[in-house]
Order: structure tokens, then C-alpha cells, then sequence
């Protein structure tokens, strides 16, 4: 499992030039990905929503913008990304630890958390701390990286492995940052791994879509 100070450092170094290196690693597949996850959380019409593991706010950011009723909160334990994500437009930001969350049992409609689960220090607490903060029958959606099956999955992994960093390390000055990041995609569970770890977690009707070939996977569960 990553080391959460180890975590908390490299994203704090990497916080400035985070959203316009996210853009160009992915070729601004990124926006579709959350444009994807938005369009599902808008047809839930949901009243209050936590994105946990914000970040720079980018997925809280396109939320706010597409379901304005909706109160968005974006949380994460690194207070130089949250800075940014406040600095960027989103309305409501706090700093705090998604394996406790500083939030009443059935506090939300939605919680979300994108590119974030990998990088916990403990994925099974993390999750059973978003179901608590849950109401009944809302939804968990996960959004994160996965390895593409067929003939997709050599070059990606040379893409994440020999090009990724490099390309990274150019554009933020912390080629390690992006190493540790390619790695974690390895072993991060994916799939029907991600879907049994999900039921574990007492969440139910979980289900994944692949986008992108299956370089990222985006997962849905309800409480």
C-alpha cells in the first residue's frame, strides 16, 4: 500500500503544474472521462455530493458547473492541491483524511473519488468510510486507472513506464513522482477485483465500465 507521507509530499510538489500535466499525459482524455462520471451523477439528481481525494478540484469543478443545485464538497488530505482546487472555483474545500472522514454517518447523496483510491493507504477502510458517509441507496462512483487487456496493453504499459515519466518529469520538474504513479497502476485492483472488493465493503450492485480501452475504469456501486 503507498505511504501516505510519501503521497502527501509528492503531490504537494507536483501541485502547480498538476492540471495542465494531467491534459497532456492523457491528450485531453481526461475532460471525456469526467464528463462521463458527470453525466451519470446529473441524472441522479443528487442534493449533496463529496468528492473525496479532490485534488486540484477538476472532477468537483465540472460537477458544480453541470449540477448546479447540487452542494459539492471536495475534500483531500494534501492542502497545497486542495489550495488550488479553491483557487479554481470550487465553492466548498476541506482538508482531510478520506480513511476518516470528518463527516456524520448518511451525510451524502454521491460520494466520488477519481485517480484517488490508488494512492490510500488502505483501500478496503477508505471505502467503508465513504459507504458510512453514504445515505441509504446512494452511489459510490470510482473513477481510476486500469490496464488494457488485447493488443492495447504492451503499448500502454511502454507508454506508462519508459515515455510517461520522462514526458512528466519534463513538465513538473519530478520525473520520480510519475514513476511511483505508473507503478501504483500495476497493482491497483481492477475489474472484477475492483467489484469484489467493492461487495466487501458492504456496497452492493457494483458494476465497471472501461473507457478508453480500458486504460481507465469507471466503477459504480450503491449503498
Amino acid at each position: 500500500m503507498p505511504d501516505p507521507a510519501y503521497v502527501r509530499d509528492a503531490f504537494a510538489r507536483i501541485a502547480d503544474r498538476y492540471v495542465l500535466t494531467n491534459h497532456i499525459l492523457s491528450c485531453g482524455a481526461d475532460l471525456w472521462w469526467r464528463r462521463v462520471v458527470t453525466a451519470r451523477i446529473k441524472a441522479w439528481q443528487p442534493a449533496r455530493l463529496l468528492d473525496v481525494a479532490s485534488g486540484t478540484g477538476d472532477l468537483a469543478l465540472t460537477i458544480q458547473h453541470s449540477c448546479p443545485e447540487c452542494e459539492v464538497i471536495a475534500s483531500d488530505f494534501c492542502a497545497e492541491m486542495l489550495a488550488h482546487a479553491a483557487r479554481r472555483g470550487v465553492a466548498h474545500t476541506l482538508v482531510a483524511d478520506a480513511l476518516a472522514l470528518p463527516f456524520p454517518d448518511a451525510s451524502f447523496d454521491v460520494v466520488t473519488v477519481a485517480f484517488g483510491l490508488r494512492n490510500m493507504a488502505d483501500y478496503p477502510t477508505a471505502l467503508r468510510e465513504m459507504a458510512r458517509v453514504l445515505r441509504p441507496g446512494g452511489h459510490l462512483v470510482i473513477l481510476d486507472f486500469s490496464l488494457p487487456s488485447g493488443l492495447l496493453r504492451f503499448p500502454y504499459r511502454f507508454y506508462l513506464h519508459r515515455i510517461l515519466p520522462h514526458l512528466a518529469g519534463w513538465l513538473t520538474g519530478h520525473k520520480d513522482t510519475y514513476q511511483y504513479l505508473g507503478g501504483t497502476i500495476e497493482t491497483f485492483p481492477a475489474g472484477a477485483a475492483m467489484i469484489e472488493l467493492l461487495e466487501s465493503c458492504g456496497l452492493r450492485q457494483a458494476a465497471c465500465t472501461p473507457l478508453t480501452g480500458g486504460v481507465v475504469s469507471l466503477y459504480q456501486s450503491q449503498k
